[in-house]
């Protein structure tokens, strides 16, 4: 089945802006987050005669399109060597404290998801770190959408008192 380009240009009208928020999320930079907005669409269009909606909605295809982008991006950035900026006193060293700082927040946040609730947990990992819409993941898991919300305001509430006990403040 192929996706014809005028298929592609509606898909790009029906889901840029929820895909650009996706990679906004995802990259921290709305100028990287445009750029794979655009390399997704445009491996769309490269790929367009490989798409068939017996298997997935457009949507999820051009998520997957993008996960990828977003991957492929993280991997260039990972071998590419960045510049040290040179601070005011003229040092080039980084800040031992910035690195460190992220990675005991990564690990509170990692151990505040293992000490909730596996039902929370999952919604939380779904709509808050992957985008997920609540009505794709009620779908999913077949519950009402506003089931999805009540665990995602409950989960995240357990999250905040799991993340004061691990000793982080905000």
């Amino acid at each position: 089945m192929t996706m014809p380009g005028e298929q592609v240009r509606e898909a790009y009208r029906a889901h840029s802006g929820e895909l650009f928020g996706f990679a906004c999320r995802s990259l921290g930079d709305r100028d990287r987050a445009e750029e794979a907005v655009q390399e997704c669409f445009l491996k769309a269009w490269r790929a367009r005669d490989k798409f068939d909606p017996e298997i997935g909605s457009e949507r999820t295809w051009l998520y997957a399109i993008l996960r990828n982008v977003i991957a492929d991006m993280g991997r260039t950035d990972s071998r590419r060597p960045s510049g040290i900026p040179l601070d005011d006193s003229g040092d080039s060293l980084p800040s031992v404290e910035q690195p460190f700082e992220r990675a005991m927040l990564a690990w509170q946040v990692e151990e505040a998801l293992r000490r909730i609730g596996e039902r929370h947990r999952q919604i939380v990992v779904e709509t808050c770190l992957r985008g997920r819409p609540y009505a794709e993941v009620a779908a999913a898991l077949g519950v009402p959408e506003g089931t999805i919300k009540s665990r995602v305001y409950y989960g995240l509430r357990a999250m905040r008192d799991a993340m004061e006990e691990l000793g982080y403040e905000s």
